[in-house]
């Protein structure tokens, strides 16, 4: 499918369609991460990013692993 880089603001932009929208899965709002890979550019879902509160809250007793000390590595022996 062709488009074409519009001016927008300082910046140029892509007018994304429909049918690629509904192709990829995306919506208004949507995060997504830009990269340039052998001269094309790429436009793909950005994975979530989550803080440690939110990946804390996600913690049970269940899924917790055992602590466990292998003793000083590195310079810590210094």
């Amino acid at each position: 499918m062709r488009t074409e880089i519009a001016k927008w603001g300082n910046s140029l932009a892509v007018r994304l369609p429909k049918r690629i929208i509904e192709q990829a899965g995306l919506t208004e709002g949507a995060a997504i991460e830009l990269a340039v890979e052998s001269g094309a550019v790429v436009l793909r879902p950005a994975r979530p990013r989550y803080t440690i509160d939110e990946l804390l809250a996600g913690m049970t007793p269940e899924n917790q692993h055992e602590s466990f000390d292998d003793g000083p590595v590195g310079h810590e022996l210094i």
